[in-house]
């Protein structure tokens, strides 16, 4: 008799509980370990190729399997096959290759299908700068796959972030059934830095119930049960427009409009933000930075207040979906918004969007992190 399976459940850290030294690259590996992940598809590019050497080397000793493709296309479309093999399954990448990932990413959108893949940002457009940090495709997180469906993208500031949001992409994206972005970068990537692994840590693995419908839309926009291909459920797996049993339909307008809003509700109702805020209940002057940039931001905020500027930070530590309803509540009064990024202004322009404030841009497109004395700069200055 089929068996339901799936939830929560209480893991040993990996590689082994205590303080560990490694860089951001290692710390995702290792998170990803600890989440269960032991299937990787990759292609090497510069500068996440520390993810695929580490993975090559430490998932047969735990019964997984390490697959090097032929090209980035085929590393996210060979996430989709593992994933419904019934393992969780990861890529890592950079600039040009997620470019090439975008169509697999759309597919697992339309599929239900959880995957993590984690984007070593660097200095584009196209070859760019390999070796430099940016943060020039939080934008095409959200927006690059076509359909217009919604992610999931987490951005660490830190290597003990790097850890333990590689362990929370996949509980995401197991409970919500969709590919989840890590958008770290060069700088992080390569930072070495001091770091704990709980002993017990909690991880979830997709529910599956036998009989039940493997797609949405659901009653309450919940993720759809998830068999496998070995559990002998009669399973369709399309890119198609199809109905809760993956059956192909691509003329019917209802049942269209009801998957789209099931794809995109699921997440949006369930609201998966998360948030660091500092020091903004009398803040004058907000800061919202993310990523790398967001360690610069925190020292600038601190000294300047040491010189009387009421500053306060807001970091979306969950990118996407963007956590509008908190930036309008904490945007109650006339505060001045400065959002300090490594692109042309990307974030800042979705800032403006939700919010009624002025909203000065600091874009440093030129491959270098923004330091904390030029934030403190753009700050005492008060010229914008």
């Amino acid at each position: 008799m089929k068996q339901a399976r799936g939830g929560w459940k209480e893991v040993k850290g990996l590689p082994s509980p205590g303080r560990h030294f490694m860089s951001g690259n290692q710390a995702c590996v290792w998170g990803a370990l600890t989440a269960g992940c032991r299937f990787y598809a990759g292609y090497p590019i510069t500068p996440s190729s520390g993810i695929i050497e580490a993975m090559a080397r430490e998932l047969p000793k735990l019964n997984g399997h390490f697959l090097q493709m032929e090209d980035e296309i085929a590393s996210a479309m060979a996430l989709a096959g593992g994933s419904w093999a019934g393992v969780k399954s990861m890529t890592a990448t950079s600039g040009p290759g997620f470019s090439l990932m975008q169509e697999a990413i759309s597919y697992m959108v339309m599929t239900e299908t959880p995957a993590v893949i984690i984007d070593v940002q660097r200095v584009g457009p196209s070859t760019g700068q390999p070796t430099k940090p940016a943060t020039g495709d939080i934008r095409e997180a959200r927006w690059g796959a076509h359909g217009g469906s919604q992610l999931i993208a987490a951005c660490p500031s830190s290597v003990q972030e790097c850890y333990e949001f590689t362990i929370k992409a996949f509980n995401l994206s197991e409970a919500f059934r969709v590919p989840v972005i890590i958008l770290s970068d060069a700088f992080l990537a390569h930072l070495f830095e001091p770091i704990v692994i709980q002993e017990k840590i909690n991880v979830f693995d997709r529910i599956y119930i036998p009989g039940q419908p493997p797609f949405g839309p659901t009653d309450d926009f919940s993720a759809p049960s998830m068999p496998c291909f070995e559990d002998g459920e009669l399973l369709v797996v399309t890119g198609s427009s199809h109905d809760q049993w993956g059956n192909r339909n691509t003329q019917d307008a209802k049942k269209q409009e009801a998957l789209a809003m099931h794809l995109q509700n699921k997440i949006l109702k369930k609201r998966p933000w998360d948030t660091e805020e500092m020091l903004l209940d009398d803040a004058e002057i907000i800061v919202v930075a993310y990523g790398s940039v967001a360690r610069s931001a925190k020292w600038a905020i601190k000294e300047a207040r040491k010189q009387g500027l009421k500053v306060g930070l807001f970091r979306p530590r969950i990118l996407w979906p963007f956590p509008s309803d908190r930036i309008r509540e904490i945007a109650g009064r006339k505060q001045k918004f400065i959002v300090p990024e490594m692109n042309q202004g990307q974030l800042n322009y979705v800032v403006r969007e939700k919010i009624p404030n002025e909203v000065i841009s600091l874009a440093q497109p030129n491959g270098e992190i923004i330091s904390p004395k030029r934030i403190l700069g753009f700050l005492l200055e008060g010229t914008w």
